[in-house]
């Protein structure tokens, strides 16, 4: 798992009031749109270093 794979798992583990803050910090952050961001996330989480790194 690289540094940028854990930012975006740091990243989802935050709480959000207004979903267009979080696209506009995804953006401003990782240059991403939201649609892209969510498929990296959901990819990593079917990896098994995942769910060792950040357990929900």
């Amino acid at each position: 798992m690289t540094d940028d794979d854990r930012a975006l798992l740091d990243f989802a583990d935050k709480q959000w009031r207004y979903a267009g803050n979080q696209a506009d910090a995804i953006m401003a952050q990782f240059g991403i749109s939201v649609t892209r961001y969510w498929q990296r996330v959901n990819r990593l989480l079917d990896t098994e270093e995942a769910p060792a790194y950040n357990p929900v």
